[in-house]
């Protein structure tokens, strides 16, 4: 069926309208209201370089970019006067600025992480060209300690760069990173980086002083996404690192009159706004409250499943609660991320007790499973 441009955009908001309502699978919250910057979009706004140098042109929002920037250092307990970094355009951006960076610190070094590692992390290292190791994940998703300590052992000659997860992907799985640095110790690693990819766990955590993942823990840098636990409507993210780290990659460009210091040249001056304007709004006490509402939604639903004989679990303090993988219409109705069997639901802020009853309800309802399928006017594609 062919459709006019003016049908196609209105079936499109029709899809997004409906298929919000059963989105429960993946990370993304859909607790923010950003109208009252709407204006803001009738403007061409560009970050173009280092958000702590101003630029030649003032279309730009460096000002709430550098507010952002220190609210996360303050969060992660960045080093008085050696902290840096910048809003990205999400958590991959960020794991490849600091991979980026430890290969300019350690040019020979031997980057370790471990199988339930994001998959940006392996494309970043191919795209960077550094040699890497892949360690084995524990059942629940974690990396192996000791398989980490018996592979250094045979390579402690290089400089090790440690890609450590804050929350894997699909089980939300936390990396310790003080076990990481004791076993560095042990073999007396004098060169080494660690990088922390906290993209959805890393701000609540922080926030409610559950973490052994920040500067002062042994992290070299931090990634995090904001439009996961904060929530946006575009992509984005933070990235923190050693300012004495990233002044070595720094250069001056004359055009712009700032320093090239991040990985893209133009960049999004909408999302820093966006990210300073929920964290004013809400303040730090209501994101601590935010935090609290999604362990206890977690909770309720490992609680609801368990209840009707399905084997969910959590990891300590997640918000994501697995479970074997269900049929594949009840799937594609609830969004649910699946691999290796397992599927989960992330309880992001904005999702709701209804939204997990409702879901419980249809995995009860096997009777109906056979209708529980995507209709087809929220399938069609845009070519």
């Amino acid at each position: 069926m062919n459709y006019t441009d003016k049908e196609l955009l209105e079936r499109f908001m029709d899809k997004v309208s409906s298929r919000a309502k059963t989105f429960i699978g993946y990370p993304a919250s859909s607790e923010f209201d950003y109208s009252e910057l709407y204006p803001l979009l009738k403007y061409c706004l560009n970050n173009v370089g280092d958000p702590l140098v101003d630029s030649h042109s003032d279309m730009h929002s460096k000002y709430f970019e550098r507010d952002v920037i220190s609210f996360f250092a303050e969060l992660f307990k960045a080093p008085v006067a050696n902290w840096w970094g910048y809003v990205t355009n999400g958590g991959s951006e960020g794991n490849l600025y600091a991979l980026y960076l430890a290969r300019e610190l350690y040019p020979e070094g031997m980057v370790y992480y471990s199988e339930a590692t994001h998959y940006s992390v392996q494309k970043n290292v191919h795209l960077l060209n550094m040699p890497s190791i892949v360690i084995r994940a524990t059942e629940n998703g974690e990396m192996d300690y000791e398989d980490l300590r018996e592979t250094i052992q045979l390579h402690r000659h290089r400089p090790v760069i440690i890609l450590a997860n804050i929350g894997t992907t699909m089980t939300e799985a936390k990396d310790d990173i003080v076990r990481i640095r004791e076993i560095l110790k042990t073999y007396a690693i004098k060169n080494s980086y660690i990088h922390c990819d906290a993209a959805l766990a890393g701000t609540y955590l922080s926030l409610l002083d559950r973490c052994r993942f920040d500067f002062t823990h042994g992290a070299d840098s931090i990634t995090i996404s904001g439009h996961k636990f904060i929530g946006s409507p575009i992509p984005c993210g933070v990235v923190l690192v050693k300012k004495n780290y990233k002044d070595r990659i720094g250069r001056s460009v004359s055009y712009i009159g700032t320093l090239d210091t991040t990985i893209t040249g133009s960049r999004n001056a909408i999302t820093p706004v966006f990210l300073w304007y929920a964290i004013k709004k809400i303040g730090k006490q209501g994101l601590k409250e935010r935090a609290v509402r999604c362990l206890e939604l977690a909770a309720y639903a490992e609680q609801r499943l368990q209840e009707i004989g399905i084997a969910a679990w959590r990891n300590p303090d997640a918000i994501t609660v697995v479970f074997p993988q269900p049929a594949e219409k009840i799937c594609r109705k609830w969004q649910l991320a699946s691999e290796n069997g397992f599927s989960h639901i992330i309880c992001m802020p904005g999702v709701t007790k209804q939204q997990i009853d409702s879901f419980v309800d249809d995995l009860m309802d096997k009777a109906n499973q056979q209708f529980l399928c995507v209709p087809e006017y929220l399938s069609y594609s845009i070519n």
